[in-house]
C-alpha cells in the first residue's frame, strides 16, 4: 500500500538540498525552509488530542500480572491476539463477570468438540488490521458467516477461494454506482483486508458462531463487548469518523453516536431481500469520502478499490442503475418502486418473505431465512 501523503512530504524534505546560508533571509526563513504551513485538516491522523493513548503507554505486562490465574487462562486469546491499541482501552471490560462468562461458554464449546467460526486466531483480526488510532470509518456487521472457509474476523469479508456472498456482491454494486471506475476483484473474490488496512473497521456485533448454525452464539456476551468497541471509537476519535450502518440491527448499534462529531450513514441492508429498497442508491461510499475529505483533506479519503489497477477515489460521475429518480426539490436520490437487481447479481436462493423487514435480522443467511419463512406460513 502506498505511503500516506504526509510521509512522502517528510521523505522529500529529508532529501531536499540544504538551504544556502548566503541567500537573503527571505529565502532562509523557517517558512521557506519547511514549506508553507499545512492546512489543519490535511494530516494523516488527527492531532494528539483526538487519538487514544498509543500502545506504548499501556503496560501490557503489568496488566497481565494483575490478573488472577483463572482470568489469565480465560483471556489468553485476548492477550495474544487483540491488538494492544484496543486491549489498552477494553481491558476493564474483559475482566467483567459478563465477558468472563462468555469465555467460559466458548471454552465449553471447544471442549465439547463443537466447530466454531472464525478460526480462533482470527476472531480479533479486525483489531490487528485496523488499530484503534487508525480508524476512519466503521462498517457494522452482525453474525459471522457460518460455513467453512468464510469468516475470518472482518464483517462481510471472506477468504479466497470462497466467492463473495450475495450481500457483498451487492456492496460491490453500490460502490460501482458511486465510482464507475471500481473493478470487482478477480475470481469473484470477497477478501476485504485492503479496506481494513486503510482504516475501515469491519466489525461484526457477534464475533463467533457454531458451524452451520446461524446466530448460535448470539446473546452470549459478544454484543456487549462490540458495543463497547463502537462506543470507544466514537469517544476517542473525537475529530470524527464515518459509521455505516446497514439494516435495523446495525442502526440500533449507532443510535447513541453523536452526529455533531461523527457522520452516521444508515440504510437498508445489502442482502438480496432488501437491497433493492434503497441500498444501491444510498451513495454511502461517495458520501463517506466527501465527509472525510471535508474533515481531513482529500488525501484521507478511503480507496475502495480491491485490485491494484485503479484507485476508487475518483470524483463521482453518475449512478449506473436505471432505477434512480432525482427529487429536484431536495436533490436527493430515491429508488423507484421495486428497483430490479443488476444483471450482474446472482439470483438469490433464499425464500421470498411477506415481511422483508424481519429478514434484515438474518442478513443473507439462507437457513435462518427459511426458518423465518416457515414460521410465517404457520401464522
Amino acid at each position: 500500500m502506498a505511503s500516506p501523503t504526509g510521509v512522502k512530504r517528510n521523505a522529500n524534505h529529508l532529501t531536499a538540498p540544504a538551504v544556502d546560508s548566503k541567500k537573503p533571509k527571505g529565502n532562509g526563513s523557517i517558512t521557506s525552509f519547511f514549506g508553507p504551513p499545512k492546512t489543519k485538516v490535511k494530516t494523516a491522523e488527527p492531532n494528539s488530542s483526538t487519538v487514544p493513548p498509543r500502545p506504548s503507554t499501556f503496560n501490557k505486562q503489568k496488566w497481565v500480572a494483575s490478573l488472577t490465574p483463572e482470568q489469565a487462562e480465560l483471556l489468553q486469546l485476548e492477550i495474544d491476539t487483540l491488538d494492544d491499541s484496543w486491549l489498552a482501552q477494553l481491558k476493564d471490560e474483559l475482566v467483567t463477570p459478563e465477558f468472563l462468562a462468555l469465555k467460559q461458554f466458548l471454552r465449553k464449546e471447544k471442549q465439547s468438540g463443537v466447530k466454531v467460526f472464525p478460526p480462533e486466531n482470527e476472531i480479533y483480526s479486525w483489531s490487528r488490521h485496523t488499530p484503534l488510532h487508525k480508524v476512519k470509518a466503521v462498517i457494522i456487521g452482525q453474525d459471522p458467516y457460518h460455513n467453512h472457509n468464510q469468516a475470518h474476523g472482518l464483517a462481510f469479508s471472506v477468504r479466497p477461494p470462497t466467492p463473495a456472498p450475495p450481500s457483498l456482491v451487492n456492496i460491490y454494486t453500490g460502490i460501482k454506482n458511486d465510482y464507475p471506475s471500481f473493478q470487482r476483484p478477480p475470481n469473484k473474490g470477497g477478501l476485504l483486508t485492503p479496506w481494513a488496512e486503510r482504516g475501515v473497521l469491519m466489525l461484526n456485533t457477534c464475533l463467533t458462531v457454531r458451524a452451520h448454525q446461524a446466530a448460535s452464539h448470539a446473546n452470549k456476551g459478544w454484543e456487549r463487548l462490540t458495543q463497547k468497541a463502537i462506543d470507544l471509537v466514537a469517544r476517542v476519535r473525537t475529530h470524527g469518523v464515518v459509521f455505516l450502518a446497514w439494516g435495523n440491527p446495525a442502526g440500533k448499534r449507532v443510535s447513541g453516536i453523536n452526529r455533531q462529531k461523527h457522520c452516521v450513514l444508515q440504510s437498508v441492508h445489502p442482502s438480496p431481500l432488501s437491497a433493492s429498497r434503497g441500498f444501491f442508491v444510498n451513495q454511502h461510499f461517495k458520501r463517506c469520502n466527501e465527509w472525510l475529505a471535508e474533515r481531513y483533506g482529500a488525501d484521507e479519503v478511503i480507496d475502495w478499490s480491491l485490485t491494484s489497477n485503479v484507485r476508487t477515489t475518483s470524483p463521482f460521475v453518475e449512478i449506473q442503475s436505471p432505477s434512480v429518480a432525482i427529487d429536484n426539490k431536495t436533490k436527493r436520490l430515491t429508488a423507484k418502486e421495486s428497483a430490479p437487481m443488476s444483471s450482474e447479481e446472482p439470483e438469490s436462493d433464499a425464500p421470498q418473505l411477506t415481511n422483508p423487514l424481519a429478514a434484515d435480522e438474518f442478513e443473507d443467511d439462507v437457513d435462518a431465512l427459511e426458518a423465518l419463512a416457515a414460521a410465517e406460513t404457520t401464522d
